[in-house]
């Protein structure tokens, strides 16, 4: 029993790195994608943007392959299928390439909705630390493929096609072996929770609004954290930099937001600290990039790293057993994504109207204080046995 909770654990965390590259490898190797493909901008910026659409999209297919063949195989389909959307992205011209991140972000979909509720089924008394453990094997699997896609491309004698399928192996590893997990597993299909009961909850809306806001703000540094910085005075490799501490710096909270948070009556108070958190680093970022940058950047990321583990943690907190939890996350995550795929195109339409950043700072911070507002609310004990 032991080791098969060690194995578990060791599968929950090789699963949760693969959550993340398909998306990362993209920008180091855009340049050479768009020139090699003769894509335009625009047409560059879709790939990431197809690929986050799949995230929404896709995640309501979740509860419906659990309640046939279980969570454990319904994982492992979403990594064998990761790996071939990997290796067809690389594989051919703008079709393949199209077609293939679209695969990769449905399998990702999948593997991010399946992960809350295999925590709060295998593990229900240790929901704080795995979750916490996963959430940063999630954050470390971004920051490596943004870090070594290059260097990989370059090992491998140059050319996107082989590097961008460089994390197919990975997933193919964690398929194999959540394999022999699949097949012994002890729990068979979920059964249907049903989704009237779900839509009707406002702890539902509350955690959706809570995962989708944090997440859309997250996009938004993502794709225009250092635009902003470079037109703030720092050059471009600052710029990359502050954005890299940034993501490298919330692997801190991602492991101790969620084993604290789960310990306490009420999460609303990291909630908060999360947000203070996230607002402080965008305003120190935009007000001062200058000498103290690495302190926002810091900031900005201990913010982040806290809201992505609390919106997963509440998930797996918020419904009263693993087949609401599949449920619950389906829906947060599929409304989530799809709202937060908006953030980069509606930051940029604002940078574009006003002229500068502070229009679109303005509307960042309004958004993170909506996130606060709901994330209070999905952190309040007081609802907390309201999906029954």
């Amino acid at each position: 029993m032991v080791v098969r909770r060690v194995v578990l654990v060791v599968g929950i965390v090789l699963a949760a790195l693969n959550l993340r590259p398909a998306l990362a490898s993209v920008s180091p190797l855009l340049p050479e994608i768009m020139a090699d493909l003769a894509l335009t901008a625009t047409a560059g910026g879709l790939i990431t943007t197809v690929m986050v659409v799949c995230l929404g999209v896709a995640a309501p297919l979740t509860p419906w392959a659990a309640r046939r063949i279980g969570l454990e195989w319904t994982l492992l389909g979403g990594l064998s299928v990761l790996a071939a959307g990997l290796l067809l992205r690389s594989a051919g011209g703008t079709a393949a390439l199209y077609l293939g991140a679209a695969v990769a972000g449905c399998a990702i979909a999948v593997l991010n909705t399946v992960m809350p509720a295999l925590v709060r089924q295998r593990f229900p008394d240790r929901v704080g630390p795995l979750t916490g453990g996963y959430v940063t094997a999630l954050v470390l699997g971004a920051a490596l493929a943004a870090g070594l896609t290059v260097p990989i491309e370059r090992a491998l004698g140059g050319g996107w096609r082989p590097a961008a399928a460089a994390a197919a192996p990975l997933a193919v590893v964690a398929a194999l072996l959540w394999l022999p997990l699949a097949r012994n597993g002890t729990a068979g299909p979920v059964p249907h929770y049903p989704l009237r009961t779900l839509l009707r909850s406002r702890v539902t809306w509350y955690v959706t609004g809570f995962m989708g806001l944090q997440s859309l703000t997250f996009y938004v540094s993502l794709a225009w954290l250092p635009a902003m910085l470079r037109e703030s005075g720092l050059d471009t490799a600052d710029a990359g930099y502050l954005l890299a501490l940034a993501n490298l710096t919330q692997i801190a909270t991602t492991l101790t937001a969620p084993v604290l948070a789960a310990r306490a009556a009420s999460q609303s108070g990291y909630v908060a600290a999360a947000a203070a958190l996230t607002a402080a680093g965008y305003l120190g970022l935009f007000l001062a990039p200058t000498p103290a940058g690495w302190l926002w950047a810091v900031l900005l990321g201990l913010g982040q790293g806290a809201s992505i583990a609390l919106a997963l943690l509440l998930i797996a907190l918020r419904a009263p057993d693993a087949t609401a939890v599949t449920a619950l996350s389906s829906v947060a995550q599929s409304c989530g994504y799809l709202l937060a795929a908006t953030g980069p195109v509606l930051i940029g339409a604002l940078r574009e109207a006003s002229g500068g950043w502070t229009v679109p700072l303005a509307a960042v911070l309004v958004i993170i204080t909506a996130q606060l507002a709901v994330g209070l609310r999905a952190g309040s004990p007081m609802i907390k046995a309201s999906l029954t």
